[in-house]
């Protein structure tokens, strides 16, 4: 297939609406007297989003053929989980951002504290699609528990958790940077990468395959955390959708930064390549994978 032909923008808003559809379906309603958190909850999942990681779900169990109803608990939950740390990154003991995805972020509605526990409740939402027994009874044991730990590892102090950490402590400071690769690595790659990894394991996928595809959500990962970079100096806020300039406010360590723009560039169209190399081996079920990094750096917002 011609990647000129595929439709990546259909693709995507077909995805899309069928990960919107189950999160309305299984989260939580707002009713008795944990409401407000509950409606937080659905607030915040609720305010639009790419839903890159999820369809990067999908995406990866597609390339070992497994079907988008197999994976969706699995994708639902890595929306649940990259939502919770939106909202603990705009926090004012973080970021202190007042928009996220065009609207106010959810502390800035519900206040510092039901937008903590929103947090806290989505993060372990996520664990609980993953392994509810209604939910998962298709797929095996074994797959399940592997994808968990995956998920755990790429989202804790080993991952996003760890990332962002090292990311606040920095801030002000010179790096080098090795530094600044495992700043960009663990805040957003690991996540990524995770993603597609789940989508393969999940998927009932071999192991070689696994780690391929693990290595491709991984310098995806990284390529997507550039952009971001690139994005908060060049990009549009209405067109993003939260403030830009951000990163040199809070004085935070990024590759334009410490590189300049145009090697930042230059970086992320190198990982771009990485990543497509990645998927020589796959058929054409792996179009919608090649696409989406093309997507990653094509990007506005």
């Amino acid at each position: 297939m011609n990647p000129k032909e595929f439709d990546l923008k259909g693709y995507l808003s077909t995805k899309r609406t069928l990960i919107d559809r189950a999160l309305e379906r299984w989260l939580p309603y707002a009713v008795g007297h944990a409401a407000p958190v509950k409606e937080a909850m659905r607030y915040s999942v609720g305010a639009g989003g790419k839903r890159v990681r999820p369809i990067l779900i999908l995406a990866g169990g597609q390339v070992v053929g497994a079907s988008d109803h197999l994976l969706l608990p699995a994708a639902c939950a890595m929306e649940c989980l990259h939502t919770y740390s939106l909202i603990h990154d705009d926090l004012p003991a973080m970021d202190n951002d007042d928009l996220r995805r065009g609207k106010p972020t959810c502390h800035k509605i519900f206040g510092e504290a039901l937008a903590i526990l929103a947090g806290d409740a989505l993060l372990t939402f996520a664990f609980e699609l993953m392994t509810n027994p209604e939910l998962t009874s298709e797929i095996q044991p074994e797959r399940i528990n592997r994808a968990v730990f995956v998920l755990a590892r790429a989202a804790g102090e080993s991952g996003m958790v760890g990332g962002q950490a090292a990311d606040i402590l920095n801030e002000g400071k010179t790096v080098e940077a090795q530094v600044l690769h495992y700043i960009h690595y663990h805040k957003t790659a690991a996540l990524l990468g995770a993603s597609v990894e789940i989508g393969a394991i999940l998927g009932g996928g071999c192991e070689e395959d696994i780690i391929r595809l693990r290595r491709y959500g991984q310098a995806l990962g990284l390529a997507f955390q550039i952009k971001d970079d690139i994005l908060d100096i060049e990009g549009d806020q209405n067109v993003i959708g939260k403030p830009t300039g951000s990163d040199a406010r809070q004085k935070k360590v990024t590759y334009p930064s410490l590189f300049g723009i145009e090697t930042a560039k230059a970086k992320a169209l190198e990982l771009l390549n990485e990543a497509i190399s990645l998927l020589e081996p796959f058929n054409h079920k792996a179009e919608p994978l090649r696409a989406i990094a093309r997507y990653v750096i094509d990007r506005n917002r």
